[in-house]
């Protein structure tokens, strides 16, 4: 069950439910395909979505949602069928118009990461179809959570670049 936006604000980082990896997610090499990882990093900021007040709800009654401008996942260790997995994300960064977050796929037993995500997020207008502010109600939730999420100490690998190995 998803928690209030109350409780978002005072969870650091938000924890998503833990998600079971489905069969036809196996790719020939025995373990997750690459693009499913970006599906439960998904479903885990839809999850944080609703708690801010920006779901499917938001859309319908105010005509916004926000679209993915950029996305850096890495894929640290393998995950296989009967993984249970969750996904943590911290709300990094925001203002009028962008959300930046960070993300972790935990083994949700035995704790080890699996993969990260960076992104970030663009508020968008649906009526246009363009870039718009948040409201301030929803900018407000969207800052507390910020606020609680700065507070506390960074997880490894933000701000990585995709780049070759250093030969120095």
């Amino acid at each position: 069950m998803p928690e209030t936006a109350a409780t978002a604000t005072n969870t650091v980082p938000f924890r998503a439910s833990i998600m079971q990896i489905e069969p036809q997610w196996i790719d020939y090499n025995g373990h997750l395909n690459m693009a499913y990882y970006n599906v439960m990093f998904d479903r885990a900021i839809d999850q944080m979505w609703l708690t801010l007040g920006i779901g499917p709800g938001y859309m319908k009654e105010r005509s916004g949602s926000t679209f993915t401008a950029e996305c850096h996942v890495r894929y640290l260790r393998e995950i296989h069928l009967g993984d249970p997995v969750q996904v943590s994300v911290w709300l990094l960064e925001a203002d009028d118009k962008r959300l930046h977050t960070f993300q972790e796929l935990r083994h949700a037993t035995e704790g080890w990461l699996s993969a990260t995500s960076e992104n970030m997020s663009l508020h968008i207008d649906m009526g246009s179809r363009k870039v718009a502010a948040f409201p301030p109600d929803i900018r407000e939730r969207i800052a507390a959570v910020v606020k609680a999420h700065i507070a506390v100490q960074r997880p490894e690998g933000i701000g990585r670049n995709v780049a070759m190995p250093s030969k120095r």
